[in-house]
């Protein structure tokens, strides 16, 4: 009998692990990764892991800087907050105040200008009380006094009360307008009586007279004779004619209205 060929058999070899188990850890600042179950033979070292170590950059200090900067930026971000914020109050309360100032403002132009109505309103209520009282005046100045004056005094006083109402106009001596020592000038001139122009120089003519003595027709003056500053005539009744003014022209008025320094007797 033939020897029987003996054929080994095939046996297929152990496939390596298709699956492994990876572990991983930092140790360092080293990453370290141990992988089991590698494709190694079937035998006793396929129990153990292989292990494979691969270097990492150190991050710590990044880190630490990523976080300060984020920090800076989170202080940066909360400052510029707070200084908004400080900035929007200001501006409030400046409008605040500018709103007060303005109502203010318009408080005093307001009172301001109801104080110049008030005082316009015066002024014309015054002025109208001025020309109705001159209007009085000249009425009652169309009618003047009688007077008891005979002779030359009579025809001197009957001169004056012709003229009364007429303008006063410094330097002029009718028969339109007078001045004071124009109008008796032009009043003595009717009888033939020719006193100086100016009353400086009539309240020295003639003689000199007490005002508690005084009789229709004398000359007042005032001031101190020779350096009189106004005159007129006394017509009786306590009364006198005289151009007073440019305001009043010429009229009549009582003594004590006006009461004269002093009196002189030409006639």
């Amino acid at each position: 009998m033939s020897p029987v060929a003996h054929i080994p058999s095939h046996r297929k070899p152990r496939r390596a692990a298709s699956k492994g188990t990876l572990r991983a850890g930092v140790t360092g600042g080293f990453l370290t990764i141990a992988v089991a179950g590698a494709a190694v033979p079937a035998s006793a070292t396929e129990s153990s892991a292989a292990e494979s170590t691969i270097e990492m950059p150190t991050v710590s200090a990044t880190l630490a800087s990523t976080a300060a900067q984020t920090a800076d930026a989170t202080q940066q971000a909360a400052s510029d907050y707070q200084l908004q914020a400080q900035q929007d109050q200001a501006a409030a309360h400046a409008k605040a105040e500018a709103k007060k100032a303005k109502a203010e403002a318009d408080r005093k132009a307001k009172e301001a200008k109801e104080a110049a109505r008030k005082a316009a309103a015066k002024r014309a209520a015054e002025a109208k009380a001025e020309k109705a009282s001159r209007s009085a005046e000249r009425s009652t100045l169309s009618t003047p006094s009688t007077s008891n004056a005979t002779g030359n005094a009579a025809t001197v006083i009957s001169f004056l009360k012709a003229q009364l109402g007429k303008s006063y106009v410094l330097g002029t001596s009718g028969p339109t307008s007078y001045d004071c020592s124009g109008l008796t000038q032009a009043a003595f001139k009717q009888i033939g009586i020719d006193l100086p122009r100016v009353s400086q120089d009539q309240s020295t003519v003639g003689t000199q007279v007490s005002l508690d003595n005084l009789q229709p027709g004398d000359i007042l003056y005032w001031g101190s004779s020779g350096s009189a500053y106004h005159v007129g005539v006394y017509i009786g009744d306590g009364k006198f004619i005289g151009a007073q003014n440019p305001s009043t022209g010429i009229v009549e008025r009582p003594l004590d209205y006006d009461m004269p320094t002093g009196a002189v007797r030409v006639l």
